[in-house]
This record gives C-alpha cells, structure tokens and sequence, in this order.
C-alpha cells in the first residue's frame, strides 16, 4: 500500500497509481500554495481521479490514511 499526500499537486496519486499494481490511499493537505481553498481543490481532484485502486480519506487525515493502509494489509 503507498500513501500519497499532496496539497495543490492532486494529481499525483493518479499519476503514482499508473506505475505501481498495489492500493494507493490519497491524502489531501490543506497546505498548499495559490488558490487551495484548504484543501478543497486537491480533495475534489483526488475524488474525481478515473485510476482504479485508489482510496481517498478527508483532508489532513493521515491516521485515517494508515489505519485504511493496516486493514487492506491485514487481509492478505
């Protein structure tokens, strides 16, 4: 599983997903520079990612972000 946590840049989980076959949890900041709008901005553009196997938690949630990461790889 590889997290991804980008503010302005909400596109790099996509890009990411397109070169690894394991889950990528995205996680949007609510730093970033130029018009962010606290995250809103990389949150919509995560969400609305076409790649398959990615997941997307709130913003600035990175516990929610490993606790998603230990249970798919307490599945296996």
């Amino acid at each position: 599983v590889i997290i991804a946590v980008a503010g302005m840049d909400g596109i790099l989980p996509t890009v990411v997903s397109n070169f690894v076959s394991s889950p990528v949890i995205a996680v949007p900041t609510s730093i970033g520079y130029g018009t962010g709008l606290h995250g809103l901005v990389a949150l919509a553009t995560m969400l609305n990612s076409c790649s398959p196997g990615i997941v997307v938690v709130n913003i600035d949630n990175g516990f929610g972000a490993g606790v998603a990461a230990h249970l798919i790889n307490s599945k296996k």
